[in-house]
């Protein structure tokens, strides 16, 4: 009998998920015009095969593989030509997080603080903009700036948690989020091994907060967003008032595609020089050769075999840059899966690969 009625409820469930779909039906891409400062186009006029896209489109609500997909949006010659939000239409202008896509957001931000001699060098060492380094922490005073931005400080920070270390004790303590990642033990020397981790970058907004006199992302406003045109976010601070580097930003995709427009075009936002184009340069080459076809840069990742710049925010937060076909591709999904239910780049790619084939 107990046996029979598991079997029932099993069948039950079964009928209810098959009878909820996994998206809205899909109806159109065409984009909205919103005033939110995005041009409006179509594919045809810039280039791309309305069918060829339409089959895309198709793709992304059908492939399982997508199933936590929440937005597809498509950029040519810095245009929007196509979009859909394949949860919700109210997702347009709702803010989700995009997690570590703040860490490529921080690589700018880098550039700015250099442009304007804030940071004299990212050779210098963060001991020169954190004096506490040198007080507590005399083992740390020689990594530099460099060794923050491309994952090399040598701190042993993991992002899994470990030894008690887990998101939910940087929630309650400890009391000074830098010190409690200055804290952790040494796992190589500086500048020995790639690791990435939330920590080297939440030191670089310590940084950046020190030398700018204000939180980060309070001076981010002033010389970054409000210029490219990004009002509809936040920016998470710790309780101690330090913006968080690693992760943070809530914002929406139209939003997270400006800042991808701004790296497209060298540093500029409608004809306004954001961060220079030398920085821009250095941020999106490889600095760190990592094996198989990721690269690394100053936070900004790198497909060498596809010649793709993007950012890349856990659950499959990413904004892909196509220089050869003067794309901009941005999915968002939902923002808290985990583990195989989370869209990697690999999933995400060959559905941009379809995108460049519909260009002419």
């Amino acid at each position: 009998m107990r046996l029979t009625l598991i079997l029932l409820i099993s069948l039950l469930l079964s009928a209810c998920m098959k009878d909820d779909p996994m998206n809205q039906a899909f109806v159109s891409f065409e984009p909205k015009d919103i005033d939110d400062g995005l041009i409006i186009s179509n594919p045809l006029a810039e280039g791309i095969d309305p069918e060829k896209l339409t089959s895309v489109y198709n793709i992304s609500y059908n492939d399982e593989t997508l199933w936590s997909l929440r937005s597809l949006l498509v950029f040519k010659n810095n245009k929007l030509v196509a979009e859909a939000y394949l949860k919700d239409e109210k997702d347009i202008t709702t803010r989700h997080l995009i997690w570590s896509s703040t860490k490529q957001v921080m690589g700018i931000l880098t550039g700015i603080a250099v442009d304007q001699g804030l940071i004299a060098s990212i050779n210098d060492p963060i001991s020169a903009y954190l004096p506490e380094v040198l007080n507590a922490y005399s083992e740390k005073a020689g990594i530099t700036i460099e060794q923050l931005i491309t994952m090399h400080s040598g701190i042993d920070y993991n992002n899994d948690g470990v030894g008690g270390q887990t998101d939910k004790v940087l929630r309650q303590i400890p009391d000074n989020i830098t010190n409690f990642v200055l804290a952790r033990p040494m796992r190589t020397a500086p500048g020995t091994d790639f690791y990435y981790n939330d920590g080297d970058p939440q030191l670089m907004s310590a940084v950046i907060q020190s030398a700018a006199g204000k939180p980060t992302d309070e001076w981010a406003d002033e010389v970054l967003f409000s210029k490219i045109g990004v009002r509809n976010y936040n920016w998470v601070r710790y309780k101690d008032g330090t913006t968080l580097g690693g992760f943070g930003i809530e914002t929406t995709p139209r939003e997270l595609a400006k800042i991808a427009m701004c790296v497209a075009d060298s540093g500029r936002f409608n004809d306004q020089q954001i961060v220079s184009a030398e920085w821009i340069r250095e941020m999106i080459s490889v600095k760190v050769d990592l094996s198989g076809d990721y690269k690394f840069g100053y936070y900004w990742w790198y497909d060498a075999t596809r010649n793709i710049h993007f950012t890349w925010g856990h659950g499959g937060q990413f904004a892909f840059i196509v220089p050869d076909q003067q794309l901009i591709v941005v999915m968002t999904s939902i923002p808290n899966t985990q583990g195989d239910y989370q869209i990697q780049a690999d999933e995400a790619l060959p559905l941009v690969d379809h995108i460049i084939d519909a260009c002419y």
